[in-house]
Parts: structure tokens; sequence; C-alpha cells
């Protein structure tokens, strides 16, 4: 079983990565590490980057997760293999523009662009970013699934991913104690649905909800409460497309012995206890899971 450790970045394509750079310093709270290689760099924490946009596709989607060294990154890219999945190593020059030592690449069930790396590198300096968002760190992403029980199959029995809770039939994913670090939702699209940095409190979710709507950027859902996670959430628009969200609270699941995934319907009320109603087709339901099998 190839043991995640931590999801580590995403990368995203661009068609305007001056406007990205601008959108991610300015609005969204993270800070500038570099441009360099068609790329720029954020981070949101203690790590060098999580968060890359690059110049080119905004349809291409990288997401990075963790292993513990370069053993297990070899022994993860023969069980792939072994498997039936196409596995790529990535060049040392890529590596570099990753700011790692070794990496591979791989295509999920559903064709989502997931590498695999170790030895990421750390930053020396302490996260200072340019708006004050109160980010403690990118914590977990949502990605289109064109078959949810196929990828949730794939995460939880290759990988050591466990499901923490069900939405219809998107499941929340752990690879720690904290709730989910992926929540995979049933689309007729593949690539990152949404991207979320946890922030210190309620407050920096208000201060941001108003913040957002002074500078016109569209929110999708919220203020709220995800009765799953417990966490309080704000949904909003990024470039290209791409839906960012902050929340604050999440649950971590300390107890695996007594822990039981919990069902909850494919509702509104499932994705906030508060009432907000949300502008996401995803959270909708308005692609049911018998609608993308038939697709």
């Amino acid at each position: 079983m190839i043991s995640l450790k931590d999801i580590r970045y995403v990368r995203l394509g661009t068609t305007n990565l001056d406007d990205a750079a601008r959108y991610a310093t300015k609005v969204l709270g993270l800070e500038l590490v570099r441009r360099d290689r068609g790329g720029a760099y954020m981070r949101s924490d203690s790590r060098d980057h999580t968060l890359v946009y690059t110049a080119g596709d905004p349809r291409e989607h990288v997401v990075a997760f963790e292993v513990g060294s370069l053993a297990e990154l070899d022994a993860a890219g023969s069980e792939l293999d072994n498997s039936g999945y196409i596995v790529k190593a990535v060049t040392r020059g890529e590596c570099e523009q990753r700011w790692v030592d070794a990496a591979v690449v791989f295509n999920d069930p559903s064709g989502n662009t997931i590498e695999l790396i170790a030895r990421p590198a750390h930053s020396g300096r302490r996260y200072f970013p340019t708006r004050d968002a109160g980010i403690t760190g990118f914590s977990h992403i949502g990605l289109h699934s064109l078959s949810p029980s196929k990828d949730e199959a794939f995460w939880t029995t290759l990988c050591n991913a466990r499901v923490s809770d069900w939405i219809g039939e998107a499941p929340l994913l752990r690879i720690d104690p904290v709730h989910h670090r992926m929540a995979l939702f049933p689309s007729k699209l593949t690539g990152v649905q949404h991207i979320n940095h946890q922030v210190e409190s309620i407050d920096d979710i208000m201060r941001s909800y108003y913040f957002l709507r002074e500078q016109n950027v569209k929110v999708r859902f919220g203020p709220g409460r995800h009765p799953t996670s417990g966490a309080m959430f704000l949904y909003f628009d990024g470039p290209d497309g791409m839906i960012y969200e902050y929340s604050s609270g999440v649950s971590h699941i300390t107890d695996e012995a007594g822990h039981r995934p919990r069902q909850f319907p494919a509702a509104n009320s499932s994705f906030c206890a508060w009432g907000s109603k949300p502008d996401i087709p995803e959270f909708e339901g308005a692609i049911s899971f018998a609608e993308t099998v038939d697709a």
C-alpha cells in the first residue's frame, strides 16, 4: 500500500500569469516565493510552495502528494505499474522546477494528473503574505471524478486514504487525522474542483467575505458550516474558473478504530448546517452519479 504523508502542492495552468499572481497575493492572501521558468510560486505555510500558476492551458491541473522517502517513492512507482497504471519518472529539470528530490507522475482512474514526490523543499522563512487573510496553510482539494466509487477504491486500496464521510456518492478522504485532504465529486470533468486554505477563525472568514465583495469577487457558497467536518467555510471565484475556499475549525479523527463513516444525502443540508445555498454545480446535486456513469 502506498503511504501518502501529505498533500503538498497544486499546479494550475493559466491564460494570464500576471493576473493569476496578482490575484493570489492581493486577493487570496498567499506569499509570492518566486517567478521563474514560466511559473509563479506561492506559499501559505512553512513549505517552499503550495500553489504554482504556470503559463499554459487552464485545464491542466496537477496535484502532488508526498511520500516518506526515495525508497518509498520507488516502491510506489512499482506498485502503480504492477496495478496497470502508466507511471513516468519526472525529469531532473522538472524536479528542480518543483523543488523536490524526485517524483513520478500518473493518472488516477478518472484521468486526474497526480504526482508522488519525495523530499520536497521547506522554507527557511516564516510565511508572510501580502494580504492578511488569516491563512494558516494549504489543507485540501476537491477533485472532479468520473466515477467516485472507482476513484474511492483506488485511493483506499492502493493508497492509505480512508473515508471519513460520504455526501451522496462523494467520499471525503483523509490520509492523516484531518477530516479530509481530498473530496471526490461526481462530474463530467476532470481536474481540481476547489482548493482549500485553512484560516485561524470565523473572524477571518467574515473579514474576507466583506473584502471579497468589495473587490467584486463572486462568493459561491457561504459563509456556512459543513455538517461533515464541522468547519466554517467560504467559497469564492478565482482565475480561470477555479474555486477557492477558506475554512476554519475542521475536525480531526484520532480514534481510527472507533470512527465510522457517515452517509449524508446529496442535499444542500449536507453541505451547510446554517442554510447557505451553493452556487457550485457539484454541491447543488445538478450532476447525479447515474448521469456521469451513463455519459
